[in-house]
């Protein structure tokens, strides 16, 4: 038995990299996972994939620009287990590009994915932590917005908005009922590099995961370690990095 068995956790971004590695540790884990992508097709084989493995686990088809999305993820995750424990938002895209190309579309992009899709999972889940009087917020930001480098400027201006927004809600949440935690990943082997347009810059970040990133399970395991807490124990920020990125 662990702190992670018996939990209902959604988690957005679900069919591939940390989204997929984290439905799968904390379903070996005891969890029941209700995994939101717009992937379906990759979503329902690893659904399947973790039923055959003896876990719990439901697809649920999200694109989290769409707020009635959110809702019917969480929905989802009360009608199949009787609750919602934690919502894992981890969806995200990467337009990167000096802000001199004035890309003004894949900045919109970026806002739409990386801040309000964030936004919309709190919509949906905070009225029913509220209700349950428990619940966990464990969001995916980014080492891009501690250390700001170029080509990154909005990409990270995204991720920090998020993390300004996570933390007013932490001090807005000081009764106990909420948790929150925010993991900052560095380079991590991911397929985000394939929402990067520039196919120079795309093929630079490729090679640098190639060269140093962590695995997506790494990431798993510090999720993992912060759901896993007591209730009453709030892991607020953990930043996991390859030891050689700068």
């Amino acid at each position: 038995m662990t702190g992670i068995t018996h939990k209902v956790v959604a988690i957005t971004g679900a069919s591939s990299g940390i989204g997929e590695a984290t439905a799968r540790l904390l379903a070996e884990r005891g969890a029941a996972v209700v995994l939101g992508a717009r992937r379906e097709d990759r979503l329902d084989a690893l659904a399947r994939d973790i039923r055959d493995r003896g876990g719990r686990a439901v697809a649920c088809a999200v694109d989290v620009t769409r707020r009635e999305d959110l809702h019917r993820l969480v929905d989802r995750a009360v009608a199949e287990f009787g609750r919602l424990d934690v919502l894992v938002g981890n969806a995200g895209i990467s337009k990167i590009g000096p802000v001199a190309d004035l890309d003004v579309d894949g900045w919109s992009a970026m806002i739409d994915v990386n801040v309000r899709g964030v936004l919309h999972g709190v919509a949906a889940a905070l009225p029913v932590f509220r209700r349950q009087g428990r619940g966990h917020l464990v969001t995916t930001l980014s080492t891009a917005g501690l250390k700001i480098t170029p080509t990154m400027a909005v990409y990270a201006g995204t991720k920090n908005a998020v993390r300004t927004v996570v933390e007013g809600l932490r001090q807005e949440s000081t009764d106990g009922v909420l948790r929150t935690t925010s993991i900052s990943p560095g380079y991590v082997s991911t397929e985000l590099a394939d929402s990067i347009d520039d196919p120079v810059l795309r093929g630079a970040v490729r090679e640098n995961m190639a060269e140093f990133a962590i695995r997506p399970e790494a990431v798993a395991r510090a999720i993992a370690f912060a759901v896993e807490q007591p209730d009453d124990v709030e892991i607020g920020e953990i930043t996991i990095r390859p030891t050689v990125q700068d």
